[in-house]
């Protein structure tokens, strides 16, 4: 009895040691996709009342949880039962990714005084709730793109390995994925009531005053950042969807850098899917 408790730890022993290796791997490979999704959510987390920060992370948080509870398990079904469907779906989400990068684009070009007039009319209680509500809706479905590239990245890598290894490697993945991308957004958005206190605790003098005034001032320029970083991401990312699932794009050009190849093709992607809804949206009207 008691050598065969022993024998079924270490067989969990032994699960657990492929696992942590698989997933130190695939996080390797996610890295690049990782860095992207957190420039393009705590872009999208920021910009709220400072009482309505965290509320609204945690929506986003818990958006960002249950994508990754429906997309997991879809993966793994996909891949088992119908594996085209997963570059299809890669596709579609990288066609939604180049439409959001270059509508931002096109926004800030041409349409940037509406914005403003827009944000004076909408700084009513009623208007800012539903304003609130539809940039959590925009941030968790760009999360479940962003989701689906790292889980099928995370899934890409351990193929060769058991079910069991693919379930823990990929819901570990995508775990730390989501506490490590919204933890750090979480410290970004709060950086301000540290210097604040910072300030207030050392009576505005010497050093620890001086590290207070520099998160108090380096928040809206670290927010604008972001901005422009979750731009070129949603962009970047988008291109590299198509690059690496479509033959002919990945082919295209091999001696150009994959940067500015993707760059460029998700930043044409997003200006033909831009000029169709626009057309589509005034044929409605």
């Amino acid at each position: 009895m008691a050598s065969g408790i022993f024998a079924i730890l270490d067989d969990i022993a032994a699960l657990m040691d492929d696992v942590a290796v698989a997933s130190k791997i695939a996080t390797k490979k996610t890295a690049g996709i990782l860095g992207d999704d957190l420039a393009v959510n705590a872009e999208k987390a920021t910009g709220f009342l400072a009482s309505r920060e965290i509320p609204v992370l945690w929506a986003i948080t818990k958006g960002s949880f249950i994508n990754k509870l429906i997309i997991i398990p879809i993966a793994l079904l996909l891949n088992v039962f119908f594996p085209i469907a997963i570059k299809v779906i890669l596709i579609l989400g990288g066609l939604y990714l180049a439409y959001e990068g270059m509508e931002k684009i096109v926004e800030y070009l041409f349409h940037k005084n509406e914005k403003k007039e827009h944000s004076i009319d909408d700084s009513q209680e009623d208007n800012g709730i539903e304003a609130e509500r539809t940039k959590i809706k925009s941030a968790i479905t760009t999360d479940f793109i962003l989701s689906v590239e790292i889980v099928i990245i995370a899934l890409g890598t351990v193929l060769d390995k058991s079910l069991s290894i693919q379930i823990l490697t990929v819901s570990v993945v995508a775990l730390l994925a989501t506490v490590g991308v919204y933890g750090i957004v979480a410290v970004i958005v709060r950086m301000d009531d540290v210097g604040y206190r910072l300030i207030k605790q050392s009576d505005d003098k010497g050093f620890v005053a001086k590290a207070g005034h520099a998160l108090v001032r380096l928040l809206p320029i670290i927010i604008k950042s972001l901005g422009v970083i979750g731009t070129i991401a949603l962009i970047l990312v988008s291109g590299g969807i198509f690059v690496h699932n479509i033959d002919c794009f990945h082919h295209l050009l091999p001696s150009l850098p994959s940067v500015i190849k993707e760059f460029s093709i998700g930043l044409i992607a997003g200006a033909l899917v831009v000029a169709v809804v626009t057309l589509v949206k005034k044929v409605i009207r």
